[in-house]
């Protein structure tokens, strides 16, 4: 690749000086010369082919009633590749069903950035900042994976 047409602060970010493509995966590659993807550095989930990031879902789902706190996760999805979960601190009004949700994102939200899965948790984890830890929120998700992304 020698850049994108007519975005040369697009090609600086992802072009290293000596000319490699930087993007933004993180592997290995094993004695035998295999290269092994085990994650993304870039906060971005991957389903049915398309780039998802997981803010932009987070802040719509935050706007429901019944959420207090958020955060959109990839999880193992063997059809689509990850599938996004919303991982939802519910408040004293009682939890969201995940119809509910995806009716509430519907017409905000493109169909294939809609969650798929929806877990409940008294707390999201936090750094002492403030920020969640999402990195923690999905690990038990791939617990039993060899790698973070499928």
């Amino acid at each position: 690749m020698k850049g994108y047409w007519n975005r040369p602060e697009d090609t600086a970010a992802v072009l290293s000086a000596d000319g490699w493509l930087r993007t933004g995966d993180v592997g290995y590659i094993d004695d035998e010369g295999y290269i092994f993807i085990v994650d993304r550095k870039k906060d971005m989930v991957i389903t049915k082919g398309e780039n998802v990031y997981p803010g932009e879902v987070e802040r719509v789902l935050a706007e429901h009633p019944l959420v207090v706190d958020v955060a959109v996760v990839g999880v193992p999805d063997d059809e689509h590749g990850e599938a996004l979960c919303a991982v939802v601190q519910v408040g004293p009004d009682g939890p969201p069903t995940l119809p509910e949700l995806q009716e509430f994102c519907r017409g905000r939200l493109a169909g294939f950035k809609l969650p798929r899965r929806l877990e409940m948790v008294e707390d999201l984890p936090r750094t002492p900042s403030g920020k969640v830890m999402r990195r923690v929120v999905r690990e038990p998700f791939w617990a039993d994976r060899d790698r973070q992304v499928n």
